[in-house]
């Protein structure tokens, strides 16, 4: 298999393309490293700098590539995700997140490529009602333009695939931790926003006081609740996912997490146990939901793929990532 991988020097990209090139497919890395990095670039893939939203230089790169072997799947990892932010600056998401997605269409069909897989999020489903388990087929009410520009560009993706023939494979992400085994990659960039890392760099008091946002939210502790995924178990449902639409010319759109939730609280009771910490309590952020959980079971059962991580793995591999970034 020839992989696209778009935005492939970011976290959880990167972690696709390690796996893609471990289990012996070619893999061509598309990337600004506006937030991606060039450490975590593959010696074995070819890597150019480009912009998902600069149909020039895409053209180029699909026209030089293309010319002896043609992509079978372009991977798609090169959105901007922090959903406070996008409340703050809608304009630069629906850029990059929506026009970039356009752009990355329009080049596939100009050179007839089939497949996309695309890494969409929960944000979709927005505030979930009832028992915060979300299904495929619930309702999609983002609060965020970060999750409305996900839903506009997943709905894109269908309309453009069956005018054109082609198979899409849409995943929703729910909060995805740890790092690769090599501990080569993980999340390395300035202002990390995600939970665990940021748990983490307090633990190892790269940054002091971590703040537990919120305590009234409608949970047994007070504290959200999120549902949280290896990012290595992450990257072999793409994998799963790029074969499944090759393979049986059909499309498809399932959640990935783990069908269990924690509390911020838990999450930081478990990271204590690695080492005590100092946090604090703040106000609620707006746009955050109470409680977002995965149903994985469609993920399950169309790709026999279930998470191999649990959260402790995701806690205790970042630490020794991070751990060894502070050298």
């Amino acid at each position: 298999m020839k992989a696209c991988v778009i935005g492939g020097a970011g976290y959880i990209g990167s972690t696709v393309v390690y796996e893609l090139i471990n289990a012996g497919h070619e893999v061509v890395i598309i990337d600004n490293l506006s937030t991606g990095n060039r450490r975590n670039i593959h010696k074995d893939a070819r890597f150019y700098f480009g912009d998902i939203t600069d149909e020039n230089i895409m053209n180029q790169i699909f026209t030089t590539e293309c010319k002896e072997k043609s992509f079978d799947v372009v991977m798609h990892f090169a959105a901007k995700l922090i959903a406070p932010e996008s409340l703050e600056k809608p304009l630069e998401y629906y850029k990059n997140n929506v026009e970039g997605v356009r752009i990355m269409l329009e080049v596939m069909v100009k050179h007839h490529i089939k497949n996309i897989v695309f890494s969409s999020t929960a944000a979709v489903y927005g505030e979930v009602s009832g028992d915060g388990i979300c299904t495929e087929e619930d309702n999609t009410k983002p609060i965020n333009p970060y999750g409305e520009t996900k839903l506009v560009s997943e709905n894109m993706i269908k309309w453009v695939c069956r005018r054109y023939d082609m198979h899409y494979c849409i995943f929703r992400y729910f909060n995805v931790g740890g790092a690769h085994e090599s501990l080569e990659i993980g999340l390395d960039k300035e202002n990390i926003t995600a939970l665990i890392p940021r748990i983490i760099e307090s633990v190892l008091k790269i940054k002091d006081n971590f703040t537990i946002f919120g305590t009234d939210y409608d949970t047994l502790d007070g504290t959200c609740i999120r549902d949280y995924i290896h990012v290595t178990d992450l990257a072999t449902a793409h994998i799963l996912g790029a074969e499944y639409i090759i393979n049986n010319k059909q499309s498809l759109l399932c959640n990935l997490g783990s069908n269990h939730g924690y509390s911020v609280q838990d999450v930081v009771n478990k990271a204590s146990k690695i080492k005590p910490f100092k946090y604090n309590y703040g106000p609620k952020r707006e746009g955050d939901p109470s409680k977002v959980i995965a149903s994985n079971i469609k993920a399950k059962e169309l790709l026999g793929w279930k998470p191999k991580y649990d959260l402790d793995d995701m806690l205790k591999s970042d630490y020794e990532f991070r751990k060894q970034l502070k050298k």
